[in-house]
């Protein structure tokens, strides 16, 4: 019979209570704004967006089922998701047979983390040339606003 030890049940039932309070947490309170979620240091520092900006807001969208707003907030996190949760399964295998190891390899290997890591830099650049743009147009509109209101 399969014994499985007491403290490793305590363990498991802890993080299924702490992942469910910050699931109702994220999914009842919109991280915008609110004073409960911490803010990313790197855009509060410099004022440009790290890639993990917006996972947040990200989360509270699609524990909502707003998978539109959540990839505007994130797209890199929502694009994850399934290659995480195939991460996930590949890990819960207890004998992988030889195709999968295969595919296990060539999706989380050494060549597939370079991959992955460029894709975040290129990520991380690009939506802040984005960003940068928008607040270009953004400070040319107020100064033409100022310009014919003067106050």
């Amino acid at each position: 019979m399969l014994q499985v030890g007491f403290r490793k049940i305590l363990k498991w039932c802890i993080a299924i209570i702490f992942l469910t309070i910050l699931a109702i947490m994220y999914r009842t309170y919109n991280p915008t704004g609110n004073i409960y979620f911490p803010k990313c240091p790197f855009r509060e520092l410099t004022g440009l967006k790290c890639p993990g900006c917006g996972s947040q807001r990200a989360v509270h969208y699609l524990l909502n089922f707003d998978i539109y707003n959540a990839t505007k907030e994130n797209a890199i996190l929502v694009l994850s998701i399934p290659y995480i949760l195939t991460g996930l399964v590949f890990d819960l295998l207890k004998r992988p047979s030889e195709r999968i190891l295969k595919w296990r390899k060539r999706l989380f290997g050494q060549k597939a983390i370079i991959v992955i890591l460029t894709i975040i830099i290129a990520f991380w650049i690009l939506r802040n040339i984005t960003y940068c743009q928008q607040s270009v147009a953004a400070i040319r509109v107020s100064v033409v606003i100022q310009a014919f209101c003067p106050a």
